[in-house]
């Protein structure tokens, strides 16, 4: 533990003398009177109670392949980005991210998309 001032030694000496009950609205009413929270971060507390279902939140749909398809596959990934022709023809024919950071829906959205039109596509 950090060394601590006079004053917060003091402090946490009281600390230690409470009851969870009195602890609980002491940490409420300084929440109230800071504006902060004293709950762990979302991310933090999902990673600690196990990890694997909470997953990502956010997902880049990335194009590994165009297939056989490839004209079918640049008008898809002209739709799902906005594009113009060369810009979605340089994702086709080079691979790279289709959509950044998408929701898990709505990236099995874009894959399912991607894969109708002959595309290999991976979700990262």
């Amino acid at each position: 533990m950090a060394e601590l001032s006079k004053n917060a030694a003091k402090i946490m000496d009281l600390v230690k003398e409470l009851t969870i009950v009195e602890l609980n609205d002491l940490v409420t009413a300084m929440e109230e009177e800071f504006g902060v929270s004293a709950a762990a971060p979302v991310m933090m507390a999902g990673a600690a109670a196990g990890g694997e279902e909470a997953g990502p939140s956010a997902l880049d749909v990335v194009l590994t392949a165009a297939g056989g398809q490839k004209i079918a596959v640049i008008k898809v990934v002209k739709e799902i980005t906005g594009l113009g022709l060369k810009e979605a023809k340089d994702i086709v024919d080079n691979g790279g991210t289709v959509k950044e950071q998408a929701s898990k829906d709505e990236a099995e959205e874009v894959k399912a998309k991607l894969e109708e039109a002959g595309a290999t596509v991976e979700l990262k």
